[in-house]
């Protein structure tokens, strides 16, 4: 994971919008089995998802399956909070009191004692840096987390991170979590190079397939039970779904049948071939789903240079 020593495999499972919404501890169970039976040794978390209920819902996962502690990687995020509309000020953002408080309730919530990874889940305009900085390491010093990262935080704060904690002597931000697929790609193809050139961060990245959109199943519609017809998210159906992106879905969907593979799975690889990403978080409710997303490492060969420009041309 950039410059760090820890490991973490070229494939996540994560449980934004699918845990205690979509799937119960069974699939749960099931699901995360399947992702450690093939090597996936990271599992993301957060405390906002499902108001702390996917936290629960993972922590009842792993005190099942009994692995040992030291073959896996969790992490959470703070910063919404858990409580929906009921937050009030200190119940949220990145204050060293909502740090070190959500901190804890994640490991009671998902019966740890350390947490792998622990991100600020976006920049709080409220609370300096360095107050953010200070209180990340006092959680590494306490042995609460092991590492700290940042998600959907700009270059420019990104780095006032790090200059901060060279000044202090103390650790900056190991990782960035942002969006990244065929459809958004700034942060991760331009914003960040001069980060990854002289800071080497590793990069967890979420939605893959934008949110299903890049599997092709919102070409004719929203079927029933799927994200984008949950209630609660019609913000990220208004965000993901348009009739130009379906018709780049469909000229993508070709290039993945010419290739043999299934969009979903050249979705994924697309995301694997940028050599700044650490770890794509797969977020799928179904075991087929899961098992065809895994296909993409050895797949992936098949986009080569001309393919991925042909993708970019589209998109």
């Amino acid at each position: 994971m950039g410059k760090t020593g820890l490991q973490l495999s070229a494939l996540s499972y994560g449980s934004w919008v699918t845990f205690n919404k979509q799937i119960d501890d069974n699939i749960a169970t099931r699901l995360m089995s399947i992702a450690y039976d093939h090597g996936i040794n990271f599992f993301d978390n957060a405390e906002v998802y499902a108001r702390g209920e996917s936290e629960k819902m993972m922590g009842r996962v792993l005190k099942k399956t009994n692995w040992e502690r030291s073959s896996y990687v969790v992490s959470s995020k703070v910063f919404f909070g858990w409580r929906g509309d009921n937050n009030k000020p200190n119940q949220i953002g990145l204050s060293r009191k909502h740090i070190m408080e959500a901190c804890e309730e994640a490991l009671e919530r998902l019966q740890l004692t350390y947490l792998d990874l622990y991100y600020c889940h976006r920049p709080d305009p409220h609370v300096p840096i360095a107050e953010v900085v200070r209180t990340m390491n006092t959680l590494i010093q306490q042995g609460k987390i092991l590492y700290w990262g940042t998600s959907e935080w700009s270059a420019a704060e990104i780095m006032e991170a790090h200059a901060i904690a060279a000044q202090l002597g103390l650790e900056g931000p190991a990782v960035e979590q942002p969006q990244y697929n065929i459809f958004e790609r700034y942060k991760m193809e331009v914003d960040y190079q001069s980060i990854f050139k002289n800071i080497g961060m590793g990069t967890t990245i979420w939605s893959p397939l934008a949110s299903g959109l890049l599997t092709g199943k919102y070409n004719h519609g929203i079927p029933e039970g799927s994200r984008l017809s949950l209630e609660g998210f019609d913000w990220l159906k208004e965000k993901t779904l348009s009739e130009e992106k379906i018709q780049k879905v469909i000229k993508l969907e070709q290039i993945a049948h010419s290739l043999g593979m299934k969009l979903s799975v050249m979705a994924i690889a697309f995301c694997l071939k940028n050599p700044n990403v650490t770890s794509v978080i797969l977020g799928a409710t179904k075991e087929q789903q899961l098992l065809e997303n895994l296909e993409a490492m050895d797949q992936m060969h098949k986009l080569t240079d001309d393919v991925l420009a042909e993708i970019r041309i589209i998109c």
